[in-house]
């Protein structure tokens, strides 16, 4: 959401944030927005891994807060909203837009080839049961679980959908989607390469002294290993993760993320001795500045939980992949690296030999020099999208010029102030919800 804000802002849109209490963002690293937090209902949840009813719950508390808010604005101030950008999880929105008679238009974070998975849609090679991210009990889906997805799915009043992927990458899928929606699609990703600011979006401190380190490797040999903000493995993986590293005898940069390890907060949990023994061939860190990390000569392969951002991050930066998927868009998004676009090669035990194995294919043989030769050509056109004949280019001027079209939804006789937006983009306001 904050990459899109920005994306929006370069393009005249004066941008609100609306965010919940948890996972606050950083104001001072994003000095162009507005900021309004949320209460969100959230405190005496386990946050650490977000469950189905702490999300219905923030759903739950955002609405009256949210909807408050904007009354106010516009009633005191006499702001011109443009329309409500939400993220598809912050579901409420579209009923507090619909009370507001407001315009709204969702933002997808994930691939459209996860997103068919929600819908009635057929023929859904190369997936298979399992890598379908609903989990089944007893041959039924829980209802609350099947009753998030469909809240998910269901763009409701809203006009529109940003996608952050790219058309030339997804087109088949998005051409399927957008036939089932009914309303105009704008994929303008990859939001990491069309954001024009470089301050970070990260909410995690970022370990900047992990890149000094990259600094004193030799170019093409570090294996990059992060699983992303929200997975949680437990001690077995993290220590057959451990010894398949040291094992492989390749240089590594290892994100052990405070929490991610159950039972333990962080490092702890290695081996007695383990950084000890592999020395200066590992480094380990907290969290670490990705984007950064990724576009280090130094890095020759990415060992990932294969998260949306993270996949668009990797391929941008021709970095290509060991999928370890866990959850949700992640299972799909590994399929796909490994199956359909061949730049990646997917774990499927966690065992210390195969992990060992596959770090050594995709960085030493010649199948993993054919994996990095197809990233690169993926690369290319990712980087053809981004130009100004491109479809990404195209999309996000057309999406410009949609935004700034949409009438007022209000009655003439209400006394709040409606999404009217001149051509020349004079002050008007989008909001951006999101979530944590």
């Amino acid at each position: 959401m904050l990459q899109l804000g920005n994306i929006l802002h370069s393009q005249g849109f004066s941008v609100i944030v609306a965010h919940t209490e948890y996972n606050t963002p950083n104001y001072s690293n994003h000095p162009q927005f507005v900021f309004h937090s949320m209460d969100d209902g959230l405190k005496g949840f386990d946050m650490s891994f977000p469950s189905v009813k702490s999300i219905h719950c923030m759903n739950e508390s955002c609405k009256a807060p949210l909807r408050n808010y904007l009354v106010r604005m516009m009633e005191e101030e006499g702001d011109q909203l443009a329309c409500i950008i939400y993220d598809n999880v912050m579901f409420f929105v579209d009923d507090v837009a619909t009370q507001l008679k407001l315009p709204s238009i969702v933002l997808r974070t994930f691939s459209a080839a996860y997103s068919q998975l929600l819908d009635p849609l057929p023929e859904l090679h190369p997936l298979r049961f399992k890598d379908v991210p609903i989990h089944v009990i007893n041959n039924t889906v829980p209802e609350p679980v099947l009753d998030f997805y469909k809240r998910i799915s269901d763009i409701g009043s809203s006009v529109a959908t940003i996608w952050n992927t790219m058309q030339d990458l997804e087109n088949s899928m998005l051409l399927r989607l957008q036939k089932h929606y009914k309303v105009p699609f704008f994929p303008i990703g990859p939001f990491p390469k069309m954001v024009p600011l470089a301050s970070s979006t990260s909410i995690l401190e970022e370990d900047n002294s992990c890149i000094e380190w990259l600094d004193r490797q030799t170019p093409n040999s570090v294996l990059y290993v992060s699983l992303g903000s929200l997975v949680r493995i437990d001690e077995k993986e993290l220590i057959e993760t451990a010894w398949g590293l040291a094992n492989s005898e390749q240089p590594f940069l290892w994100v052990i993320r405070p929490g991610s390890v159950s039972g333990f907060q962080c490092a702890e949990a290695l081996p007695d001795g383990y950084e000890e023994m592999v020395g200066a061939r590992g480094r380990i860190v907290k969290w670490a500045p990705q984007k950064q990390v990724l576009a280090h000569p130094a890095i020759a392969g990415f060992f990932t939980h294969c998260g949306w951002n993270s996949t668009l991050e990797s391929i941008c930066e021709q970095v290509p992949m060991i999928c370890r998927p866990s959850l949700a868009d992640q299972l799909v998004n590994a399929r796909y690296l490994s199956q359909i676009y061949k730049v990646g090669f997917e774990l499927e035990v966690m065992e210390r030999t195969v992990i060992e194995k596959t770090i050594r294919k995709l960085m030493l043989s010649e199948e993993g020099k054919d994996v990095k030769k197809r990233v690169v050509d993926m690369k290319q056109n990712i980087v053809a999208a981004m130009q100004i004949d491109g479809t990404s280019h195209k999309n996000l001027k057309d999406l410009v010029d949609f935004i700034s079209a949409l009438p007022s939804r209000l009655p003439p006789a209400t006394p709040v102030v409606g999404a009217i937006m001149s051509s020349n983009h004079t002050p008007s306001k989008c909001i951006i919800e999101s979530r944590s």
